[in-house]
């Protein structure tokens, strides 16, 4: 375990969904290519797939779906952004995403400066998305919020620090966050190279190790049960 994965398990009540939603009242969801629900879906219409989501939060009498973190999915499949015929598919996703209502406020997992920010475009992509640099004990790594919604992109500046727990965006529906239901993309990156506004969320079976070491699951520091 590296020094920064033992600091992330120093944090403690960190969230980044609306922090009067206790975890008693999210519940886990599994969109992989097992779940044969999805296997009869048009996961293209983010109407129905929206549908699903509110069905299995009012089954299960939560607020939040949460999950997908090295998941394997159908729901990138026909979606040119990560399929290309000259290039080996991306289905496995490596942040995790909560699902909950558009207009929810998003905040900062840990004390951070933004880092960038920006207006992710196409079907399938992040829409408006805002990447924090955080330092905990000379340790750098940075944390990635996608799907939000247009309106959180409007005053934002490079340098602005938000405190942990401090609101810094609301989420996004299908019609800017590249056509999903809505929900928060939430991704640890260590080593985030010259990118500034996006970083891939998806990884092909090839590129999943170096993934997966400088993409922790997030949960290490959200620490949801």
């Amino acid at each position: 375990m590296s020094n920064l994965e033992k600091l992330f398990l120093q944090i403690q009540n960190s969230k980044v969904i609306d922090s009067n939603i206790p975890y008693s009242e999210y519940t886990p969801i599994d969109l992989s290519v097992s779940n044969l629900d999805l296997m009869e879906m048009d996961l293209r219409n983010p109407i129905l797939f929206e549908e699903y989501i509110e069905n299995h939060l009012q089954n299960r009498n939560a607020k939040v779906a949460y999950g997908g973190y090295n998941e394997i999915r159908n729901l990138y499949q026909q979606n040119n952004h990560f399929n290309n015929s000259e290039k080996e598919e991306r289905n496995i996703h490596i942040g995790l995403d909560l699902w909950i209502k558009a207009g929810t406020n998003v905040l900062a997992a840990v004390d951070g400066f933004v880092h960038g920010f920006g207006f992710n475009t196409g079907k399938g992509n992040y829409g408006p998305t805002i990447i924090l640099k955080h330092e905990l004990e000379n340790e750098i790594f940075y944390s990635l919020y996608g799907h939000l919604s247009a309106e959180s992109l409007e005053d934002i500046k490079i340098g602005t620090l938000f405190k942990k727990g401090e609101v810094i965006a609301t989420l996004g529906n299908s019609i800017v966050n590249g056509g999903y239901a809505s929900h928060l993309h939430f991704q640890i990156i260590k080593n985030i190279a010259t990118n500034t506004s996006d970083y891939p969320g998806v990884s092909s079976k090839s590129d999943l190790d170096y993934y997966l070491e400088n993409c922790p699951n997030p949960n290490v520091i959200l620490k949801i049960k």
